[in-house]
């Protein structure tokens, strides 16, 4: 397998300006089908600023400054309980005829409270009464070997746990409905639909971009925060803060870091992410117009992106493709930091049947991110080529480039010039959604030359 960097003028696939939109039907059928799945008198799902992705799924609402609460129940109900601030924006969701509910201790501090302060009433009041079933969904859920308490417990804040358990009496249960729609096969934003891939096609096109303008219009002398801006930012809905860092020779490179005044100097490393609902692009490499040992080691890591590419399938177990991965980036000394891929959507991590072991098979429909992160690297050195993708089968591609033309269009234009200008032959089944698809150019002074086969 032979790497090479040379030239390659990356098109333009086209930016999409519409996002585009859930119909209601399917919000509806997701509701329904995650009351089922919990097989409890009450879906109870929370949400707040930073865990929203499970309660935009089923609602297309997601809470501001403040938590919320989901219920679905026994008569069909579909409740958002929320504080002053959401009750305004509930409106925003898809899903039609949901009931709001006020309760102020949703609230931020030393807002108004004299109206609807306790949840437990509020919740008496939405229906949940003493004796009932309750399925409560957090934002993550524990495996066995992480909890061996007398009692259950949740990712969900304990006011709110102790709020629905005090409402229920010791006659009623909780549990832990959280894999209903987070499990990395079986739970519901596992495989997605259509119109939910052409949305999130949206974002990553727009994501991938933005770091694509940071990259091309890096210059030498601009501070992080410059070279930050660049990203074009107009407002998309992120699911992590944006990322830009660097690092001297003699120091790392943190690449969860914000940008700062920090002027990067040649030779230094250097790190961009963007992340808008439904996909993330991250790029890194060197501040630099030449260097054959950083692009040796690039070389290295590339071929580990191609394992991954050549290895993920729908079918394929997880684990298959976590061990083609580390055996290629092993032959160059090199091995991933985290999940060499994982389950996207709305949040940026979700789950991932790639690891260890893992039996869980790849299904069509399953959207990824590949988040291959190499290490060990030297201080002042960093490599990344972090992009959404999506399994589709010929059905569901079909559906696609019926529903979404234009999607499918870019789809088809991205898999060509990855096997014309780079000389990876992505199969079908494996849906593009970024903008500079496999694009890496290790060298930032001449973003122009990337790693490209034979």
């Amino acid at each position: 397998m032979s790497i090479h960097l040379r030239p390659v003028t990356l098109p333009d696939f086209g930016t999409p300006v519409e996002r585009p939109q859930i119909p209601a039907a399917t919000y509806e059928a997701r509701i329904r089908a995650a009351y089922e799945a919990a097989g409890a008198d009450w879906l109870v799902v929370y949400a707040d600023r930073e865990h929203f992705a499970n309660i935009v799924f089923l609602t297309g609402f997601e809470p501001r400054f403040e938590e919320a609460l989901l219920l679905l129940g026994p008569k069909g109900e579909r409740i958002v309980v929320t504080g002053n601030e959401n009750l305004d924006y509930v409106p925003i969701a898809g899903l039609p005829g949901i009931e709001v509910r006020l309760c102020q201790a949703l609230s931020l501090m030393a807002q108004d409270r004299s109206a609807k302060p306790n949840l437990p009433a509020v919740l008496r009041e939405a229906g949940i009464a003493k004796g009932d079933h309750i399925g409560l969904a957090g934002w993550k859920y524990l495996e066995a070997a992480e909890w061996d308490g007398p009692r259950p417990t949740f990712f969900v804040p304990a006011y709110v746990v102790d709020s629905l358990a005090f409402v229920v009496g010791a006659a009623g249960t909780l549990t832990d409905a959280t894999a209903v729609l987070m499990h990395p096969t079986a739970g519901l934003r596992a495989v997605v639909d259509a119109d939910q891939i052409a949305e999130a096609e949206w974002a990553a096109t727009r994501a991938s971009l933005a770091v694509w303008r940071i990259i091309s219009g890096f210059r030498l002398g601009d501070d992080e925060l410059t070279a930050a801006s660049r990203m074009g930012y107009a407002g998309e809905p992120m699911n992590c803060h944006p990322m830009l860092a660097s690092g001297a020779p003699d120091r790392p490179v943190i690449g969860l870091r914000s940008p700062t005044a920090r002027r990067p100097g040649r030779g230094d490393g250097i790190t961009a992410a963007v992340s808008f609902w439904g996909g993330l692009t991250a790029r890194a490499g060197l501040v630099s117009d030449g260097d054959d040992d950083f692009v040796a080691v690039a070389s290295a890591y590339f071929k580990g992106l191609l394992a991954w590419y050549e290895t993920a399938d729908i079918g394929v177990e997880g684990g298959a493709i976590h061990d083609a991965v580390v055996s290629a980036l092993a032959a160059g000394g090199l091995r991933s930091a985290l999940n060499p891929g994982h389950l996207t959507g709305h949040d940026e991590w979700m789950h991932s049947p790639i690891r260890p072991g893992s039996t869980e098979r790849l299904a069509s429909g399953m959207p990824f991110q590949i988040d291959i992160i190499p290490v060990p690297m030297p201080a002042g050195q960093a490599l990344n080529c972090e992009d959404a993708v999506t399994f589709a089968d010929a059905a569901l591609r079909a559906e696609i480039a019926a529903r979404h033309p234009a999607v499918a269009a870019r789809f088809e234009a991205r898999r060509g010039f990855v096997r014309d200008q780079i000389g990876v032959d992505v199969r079908p089944n494996v849906l593009l959604l970024s903008a500079i698809p496999l694009y890496l150019p290790p060298l930032w002074l001449a973003p122009e030359r990337i790693l490209t086969l034979g």
